[in-house]
């Protein structure tokens, strides 16, 4: 039997992987064997020559026919960097864009501007938090404010939770179950920042998605209706009623939807100042608004 080393096993993945259309083959390829020896990507290129167990190169085999059946490599992996943290992620929940980062680019900015969203009793909404990347991070970032974190799928905030307590902020977030704003409509309770990654796919585009996408992430979590507008317009409708005077919403949809989000913000009468905010692209990716004081 064949006696695969580190460089012979990702040069022959890398051209398989390539051969069936696979997205960034070589990547693909290193990151899984990686994962399958526990080490990291670097020192695949410092043990270069090291032959391999059988059993590491059959793991490695299972592995590799997962990402044949386009499946995302976080969800083979189990984890997702965001902010420079490690999430947890599983096909419960959607994984986290590196363009979301824009969201709380903004949130501390926001932070920064009004010296009063760090000072005790702040309430920061993530607004379905799925993996809880969000509420993780803002209770990282906004150190005395309490968090709050809601979604549909209590499958997701399981996952969510176990994220908040890898990170040490659990005790400092509460996570609900519900419909957007519906776990709040009967509390009174009112949020300095609202931040949202909505579902904002286009039901008419879903079936040009990639397969990892459409075949393996939350349909719930993508798909956003017609035009992508359902849940971004039942949001930025209702917003104004959850948000202190003063108070910002911060959402995040696709560059071609910005122009129609302000008109809704508009037509509300609530707000007395509004944003697009570019990704690292350089589209509009993420529109926030201001509740009038």
């Amino acid at each position: 039997m064949k006696v695969w080393t580190i460089g012979e096993l990702l040069k022959v993945s890398a051209d398989y992987l390539k051969q069936k259309g696979v997205e960034a083959p070589r990547l693909s390829a290193e990151i899984l064997l990686a994962h399958q020896l526990r080490l990291p990507r670097i020192q695949l290129y410092l043990q270069y020559d090291q032959p391999l167990k059988d059993q590491e190169v059959e793991g490695y085999r299972s592995l590799i026919r997962r990402r044949l059946n386009r499946e995302p490599i976080q969800y083979i992996t189990g984890l997702q960097e965001f902010w420079s943290m490690e999430f947890k992620v599983n096909p419960r929940v959607l994984i986290p864009r590196p363009e979301t980062e824009v969201l709380i680019e903004q949130a501390v900015s926001l932070g920064r501007e009004t010296p009063s969203f760090r000072e005790e009793g702040v309430q920061l909404l993530d607004l379905g938090t799925g993996c809880g990347a969000l509420a993780v991070v803002l209770a990282r970032e906004f150190e005395k404010a309490r968090i709050f974190a809601t979604d549909l799928s209590e499958e997701a905030l399981e996952v969510a939770r176990g994220n908040a307590e890898t990170h040490g902020v659990q005790a400092r977030i509460e996570f609900k179950t519900g419909d957007w704003f519906a776990p709040f409509a009967e509390e009174g309770i009112l949020f300095h920042m609202i931040l949202s990654n909505p579902p904002y796919i286009p039901s008419e585009a879903f079936g040009a998605l990639s397969p990892e996408v459409r075949e393996h992430e939350p349909r719930m979590a993508l798909d956003g209706g017609e035009k992508g507008m359902a849940d971004i317009h039942r949001i930025l409708r209702d917003a104004g009623g959850f948000l202190h005077p003063g108070g910002w919403i911060l959402m995040e949809m696709d560059p071609e939807q910005t122009l129609a989000a302000v008109r809704i913000i508009e037509e509300t009468g609530r707000f007395d100042e509004h944003r697009r905010i570019q990704d690292y692209s350089r589209r509009y990716r993420v529109v926030m608004a201001r509740k009038k004081k």
